[in-house]
């Protein structure tokens, strides 16, 4: 029987599709031999497209904050040695609360409660910053003042550090009886206690951790300022006996100029400073509280952390926003991964860093500065009242944080470590 041509019978098709399909085979497994790469079959799961790929990770991107939802951050034994705070991304969540607002927390300073001063958005309170490699446990005001019975927790510092404090008073405060919570506010030392667990929060106004000239009556003219930098007791005594402190002090050595510095006692007078640049005075003023609290403190009963520096947002430029004023109608946070704009200096960040790390005494960074570059759309701005006086819009408040809002976020951090 003659064949036609161009036509094979289904059984001599068969046995040659089985015979190339054979050679291959065997051809592959020749090349694996060879190259030691070898050709793994792919489950159903992992047969999805380049262009699928993409797509799916996009939505499991958007899909951020309902995946979380199946997590028990209430059960999340976080371990700080893992996780490196300062790589993640802010992540908008339209559906989370504010721990409180700026009309339910009695304890909140008027210059920074940015709506009840006229912000028209309020996009800036919905966003959560999620790190790359962990999950922040979700913040328990009644777990907090657990771990703080019959202890004090202190924040030491400047003005920033003062809004951390207001912050996490706010935050824990909802939860304590109005007959079982008191404030006691004072030019140095200012104190929030919850009775029922004889717990206190407090913070102690030191923006330059060393005794300076504008510690009590506050010096505006930063050129008129001096500083004792050898010289800390002042100051230290009201640390002494404190179970948690959380230092910090980075934003008054911002000021563009050399520094008058002094050896000694004020009691000594004024006259014999000398004007040296601003990171030497501060490398000085950092070694004498690090030998401090080496002499003074002991490790066993005093837990101590250092919170990074708080940026500042007063070029527009450093986002590409050449016309833009200042911070002034930012209602995003920078997008760009590992954006670093002009307001940290990492010079100052490096020797912290330097000086810790020689240290007896543990001490516990709090990386804030990261995650915070990026929020240009978190601060004061023109939103606030100084003095009882409304800022007008030559003046822009591009240092400090709306509350509720960024620091809020430092405290989660904090709450993750204690």
């Amino acid at each position: 029987m003659k064949i036609p041509m161009g036509k094979l019978p289904l059984s001599i098709m068969a046995i040659i599709i089985c015979t190339v399909v054979f050679a291959v085979l065997i051809f592959t497994e020749d090349l694996s031999s060879i190259t030691g790469f070898k050709l793994k079959s792919c489950s159903r799961k992992h047969t999805i497209s380049n262009s699928s790929k993409k797509s799916a990770e996009d939505k499991e991107k958007q899909n951020t904050v309902a995946e979380d939802d199946f997590i028990d951050e209430d059960k999340i034994n976080f371990d700080p040695n893992d996780c490196r705070i300062e790589e993640g991304n802010w992540v908008f969540n339209a559906s989370a609360k504010p721990f409180y607002t700026d009309e339910s927390c009695p304890y909140l300073d008027n210059q920074v409660a940015c709506l009840k001063n006229g912000r028209k958005d309020s996009e800036y309170l919905y966003w959560e910053w999620k790190p790359d490699d962990c999950i922040l446990p979700r913040f328990n005001a009644t777990d907090l003042l657990e771990k703080l019975r019959g202890k004090r927790l202190m924040f030491a510092g400047d003005s920033l550090q003062r809004q951390q404090w207001q912050s996490l008073v706010c935050m824990v405060e909802y939860v304590i009886p109005s007959d079982k919570k008191s404030m006691k506010l004072d030019r140095s030392l200012s104190v929030f206690k919850a009775e029922d667990y004889n717990a206190s929060l407090e913070f102690y106004w030191a923006p330059f951790l060393v005794q300076s000239n504008s510690d009590e009556n506050i010096i505006s003219n930063s050129r008129d300022r001096i500083l004792r930098v050898d010289s800390i007791s002042k100051h230290a005594k009201y640390w002494i006996g404190v179970d948690i402190i959380v230092f910090n002090s980075y934003i008054w050595w911002m000021n563009g100029h050399r520094m008058k510095s002094l050896w000694g006692s004020f009691a000594n007078g004024e006259e014999g400073y000398e004007e040296l640049e601003a990171l030497l005075v501060y490398r000085m003023a950092i070694k004498t509280w690090a030998n401090w609290i080496d002499s003074s403190l002991n490790k066993s009963s005093t837990r101590i952390f250092f919170s990074t520096a708080s940026p500042s947002h007063m070029k527009s430029a450093d986002w590409n926003r050449k016309n833009g004023t200042y911070c002034y109608g930012e209602r995003r946070p920078v997008a760009r991964r590992g954006y670093w704009g002009s307001g940290a200096d990492k010079r100052m960040m490096k020797v912290v860093s330097s000086i810790v790390g020689r240290m007896k005494v543990p001490v516990t960074f709090i990386n804030i500065t990261q995650l915070s570059q990026y929020r240009k759309d978190g601060h004061v701005s023109v939103y606030a009242k100084p003095q009882g006086k409304a800022l007008t819009d030559k003046y822009f408040d591009c240092i400090h944080w709306c509350l509720p809002g960024v620091p809020d976020t430092w405290n989660q951090i904090l709450y993750a470590y204690l």
